[in-house]
């Protein structure tokens, strides 16, 4: 008996291979799960559903930012499967900018990804959810927006993802009377393709210094919480932020 058997889930910025949302993915189809991939590139997210564990998963094309390409994914998960039981909103990009290095542009990128795109694939999944009366939407954070940067991300990496909470915390509130809950993951160091070959040796070593448990996180590790979070076994939590980050922010 898998934690998600029969369930549908849309994670979105799934399709690169080391990253959370693909682990997320994984670990969801192994626990029964039907998985919908949306990421940019259609060929590389029907590739990623391809390569997970199971039958039936899908990969969409969308842009997150863009409110049209969430509507249109939601649309095409309830077309072939006829519910949205779970989404993980694990799009986002971040760039390694000091404060007075941020221009428009780079803060429209960082914070329209992460929040923007956050909102807009909820509004999309949303009403289904309601209409069946149940529902997880997880949504990516970062020990970054509780700690004020400082590892890998810029200030304004910081402000999208504590948007990212204030918005998951709201949403709760207003969703929690139809059952549909909303919950978000901070992830502290984890080792994926954002952060392979970005650090310094010394900056390694700062960072490692700084984590109780002594280790980089792996993708793994976030797929796990994800996974509690979308399923019954948190039936009774929402609104909240779970810290995966090995101890390096005890608060």
């Amino acid at each position: 008996m898998g934690l998600l058997d029969g369930k549908i889930a849309i994670v979105t910025g799934a399709a690169s291979p080391r990253g959370l949302g693909k682990a997320t993915a994984k670990l969801f189809a192994e626990h029964g799960a039907t998985i919908v991939i949306m990421d940019l590139d259609a060929d590389q997210a029907s590739a990623a559903a391809k390569d997970l564990p199971g039958a039936g998963h899908i990969g969409l094309a969308g842009n997150v930012v863009d409110k049209a390409a969430c509507d249109a994914a939601a649309k095409a998960t309830l077309e072939q499967f006829g519910r949205i039981d779970i989404l993980v909103n694990n799009a986002g990009i971040t760039q390694p900018l000091k404060l007075m290095e941020i221009g428009p542009d780079n803060y429209d990128a960082v914070t329209d990804v992460s929040l923007r795109g956050t909102l807009y694939m909820s509004q999309a999944v949303i009403p289904a959810m309601r209409a069946q009366k149940a529902g997880s939407i997880v949504n990516l954070s970062s020990v970054s927006a509780q700690r004020g940067g400082g590892i890998f991300g810029g200030p304004h990496y910081s402000a999208a993802k504590a948007g990212v909470l204030g918005l998951t915390k709201a949403m709760a509130r207003e969703l929690a009377p139809d059952n549909v809950r909303s919950n978000a993951i901070c992830p502290g160091f984890i080792a994926t393709d954002i952060t392979a070959g970005k650090l310094t040796p010394e900056m390694q070593k700062t960072v490692l210094d700084g984590i109780p448990m002594g280790r980089a996180g792996e993708a793994s590790d976030v797929a796990g919480c994800a996974l509690f979070l979308a399923s019954d076994l948190s039936a009774y939590c929402t609104g909240t932020e779970v810290d995966v980050n090995g101890g390096s922010l005890i608060h």
